[in-house]
């Protein structure tokens, strides 16, 4: 089990990690606001298995980007409902099918995902762009 240690700083909460510190706050110049780094921890875990899935699989891509939008409920402690992720994917040879396939694999393999997959709904979408030579 991982422990991480958070103290109360000003009008925030600080941590410190091996990579370095983290403030958060729910004011924006003090610090990340607790959803962006939920949002953050969803989108860049996912993006992560993703590309594992398309390095292993020698996929020839240039860059990909994920956008994630998020829906709230005000009336429930602004809490998450939904956070839709689309990935645009630009690269030679893209086969979308096949692109899909391995986003549903990178959704079944991303431990954030399926922390939160009972909770938040997580949609995904892809959109491929093919570079020419």
């Amino acid at each position: 089990m991982s422990e991480l240690h958070f103290y109360l700083k000003n009008e925030g909460i600080r941590t410190s990690t091996e990579y370095g510190q983290l403030n958060i706050s729910p004011d924006e110049e003090k610090g990340f606001r607790p959803y962006q780094l939920m949002v953050s921890s969803v989108a860049s875990c996912s993006l992560s298995v993703f590309r594992k899935i398309l390095d292993k699989q020698r996929v020839e891509y240039e860059d990909i980007k994920v956008t994630a939008d998020v829906k709230r409920n005000a009336d429930e402690a602004n809490r998450i409902e939904k956070i839709s992720l689309h990935y645009v994917v630009k690269g030679h040879h893209l086969d979308e099918d096949k692109m899909y396939k391995n986003l549903a694999t990178s959704y079944k393999n991303c431990s954030m995902v399926q922390s939160v997959k009972d909770s938040i709904e997580i949609e995904e979408t892809l959109e491929c762009i093919e570079l020419s030579l």
